[in-house]
């Protein structure tokens, strides 16, 4: 199932997009919203698929509406830093030996399509597509890949907006560059785990202007999905509703010779993973 959620800001009802690939179906009659709560529960995704296959969804108008993130009620967005082969290259990191583990307040998190915001003072905005994991079922010292994979609900795009000069070059920890209000667009859909049989099959790409700048595959990541979800949870419990960034690959603006081509306001950024969606951001300044 391809999960979704329609409306402005705060007010969004939740959808299903069926298997056409354009109409979308309301399930705010089966369900009060896509969260935690709603991925956790296989009574209630068992409801819907019955009542998707059955056609007696109603259909969704939202022409005009806005997209917001799949995911309502995140408790914790847990990012993986150089996971690609390729980008740990560019940006001149060795290959690290164990997953490097920040995290990102869950309220940088937007709409696949809204705007992001240049923080103020900012020189050196960033790009960062990335596969992202939504979990379904509490997860803690998890014993093997087959447990991890197991306890994720599903998958989306994300874009890990990075403020580089206040991650790196400002002291501390990359929090500072990471954090900054709508630097975590998520979406459009949360696709359910049995639609993506192989989580490192994917290609994402990434466009600035019309340009492409990231063309990758999540078969170069260091360290595989399942991989990804059985560390962390050594380290912190995962509940349902949490979302775990996976990392991105090459191309982008801090590996790119002088003089690296940073966002500014104005920029349009593209970007899609196959099969998950496609997102697209106007830059405005804070």
């Amino acid at each position: 199932m391809k999960l979704l959620r329609v409306g402005t800001a705060g007010s969004e009802r939740p959808a299903l997009l069926d298997r056409d690939g354009t109409t979308l179906r309301d399930l705010s009659g089966l369900v009060p919203d896509i969260d935690g709560a709603l991925l956790a529960d296989e009574e209630a995704l068992g409801r819907i698929r019955s009542a998707a296959e059955a056609g007696e969804l109603p259909v969704l108008d939202a022409a005009g509406e806005r997209i917001g993130p799949p995911v309502a009620r995140i408790g914790k967005v847990v990012c993986i830093g150089l996971n690609y082969h390729d980008h740990a290259a560019e940006t001149g990191a060795a290959t690290p030996a164990e997953p490097v583990v920040f995290l990102k307040a869950a309220d940088t998190v937007v709409g696949p399509d809204d705007t992001v915001l240049v923080p103020r003072n900012s020189e050196k905005t960033d790009w960062e597509v990335e596969l992202a994991v939504v979990v379904g079922r509490t997860a803690r010292y998890l014993g093997s890949h087959e447990e991890a994979l197991a306890h994720i609900a599903g998958y989306a795009v994300a874009h890990d907006v990075s403020e580089r000069e206040f991650q790196i070059e400002r002291g501390g920890t990359w929090d500072k560059g990471k954090n900054c209000e709508t630097f975590n667009p998520l979406g459009p859909w949360l696709v359910t785990r049995d639609e993506v049989p192989d989580p490192q099959a994917l290609p994402l790409r990434l466009w600035v202007n019309g340009e492409l700048r990231q063309d990758g595959s999540t078969a170069d990541q260091i360290f595989p999905v399942a991989e990804v979800v059985r560390y962390v949870s050594q380290f912190m419990t995962l509940y349902p509703g949490d979302v775990i960034n996976t990392g991105t690959p090459a191309g982008v603006a801090l590996g790119q010779p002088e003089p690296k081509p940073f966002l500014r306001a104005g920029d349009v950024v593209e970007l899609e993973i196959e099969g998950l969606g496609r997102q697209r951001q106007l830059l405005k300044d804070a």
